[in-house]
């Protein structure tokens, strides 16, 4: 991760605008602001930053028609958003991970916690080490994923995750027969010490689940504890 990033800052609060970008300043990020829904598309657009923080309240256009219209242009489709929503607001912080969100955090929220968060979705967002040349591929089922190219197939044809997906699937395949708690995906995957709510990975895996269609039964709901791929 490089400082002197972009991080743009979607927030019509001017106060919380201001406290992020001190916060994200001070760590080494340049904080890009949007005041409206059209303005933050155009910013993530024009900017291209290496993460958005995105309210879902926006004027104009809110935070979720902002986050799905940037997942469905491929100018803007990588970039990884934060979500920042009201307690009351719980559904729509579902439809925000639904529609491509990485994380998310209720207001009030610490903007110190916040930076770690950023900072932890940008490490899963740039592939680690790369797999050792010649290395096979991991399967499962009808999934292929070829961990050198970050690559995953289903029978064949490649299938779009983004960062937090591919590091899911490739971890729950490289551990298949073993069930991978929640709190332990939550702390390997996402880099999170503390628990938090464990929806965030039900939807993630939900959303996989969907991108891998036919493969998708590879992947077992081991209930009230995780999920598991099953030995072959």
């Amino acid at each position: 991760m490089n400082h002197g990033e972009k991080v743009l800052i979607a927030e019509d609060e001017v106060d919380v605008q201001e406290l992020v970008g001190l916060h994200l300043r001070n760590a080494g990020f340049v904080p890009v602001n949007a005041e409206n829904g059209p303005e933050a598309i155009r910013r993530a657009r024009e900017d291209a930053p290496c993460l958005i923080v995105l309210d879902i309240m926006l004027a104009g256009m809110n935070g979720l028609e902002v986050c799905r219209l940037l997942k469905a242009d491929a100018a803007t489709r990588s970039i990884p958003v934060i979500m920042l929503t009201a307690k009351a607001e719980e559904p729509d912080r579902i439809v925000g991970l639904e529609l491509g969100a990485d994380d998310y955090m209720t207001k009030p929220f610490s903007p110190r916690e916040l930076v770690l968060r950023v900072k932890s979705v940008l490490r899963r967002s740039t592939p680690a080490v790369v797999a050792s040349p010649g290395k096979e591929p991991l399967k499962a089922g009808l999934v292929a994923i070829d961990r050198e190219r970050h690559v995953v197939r289903v029978r064949g044809k490649q299938v779009e995750l983004t960062a937090t997906e591919f590091k899911l699937l490739t971890l729950l395949v490289e551990r298949r027969g073993r069930v991978q708690s929640r709190d332990g995906l939550l702390n390997e995957v996402w880099g999170y010490e503390s628990m938090i709510e464990t929806r965030t990975v039900d939807t993630h895996v939900r959303r996989l689940r969907e991108k891998l269609g036919a493969g998708a039964d590879c992947i077992e709901t081991i209930r009230g504890f995780g999920y598991r791929v099953a030995e072959e």
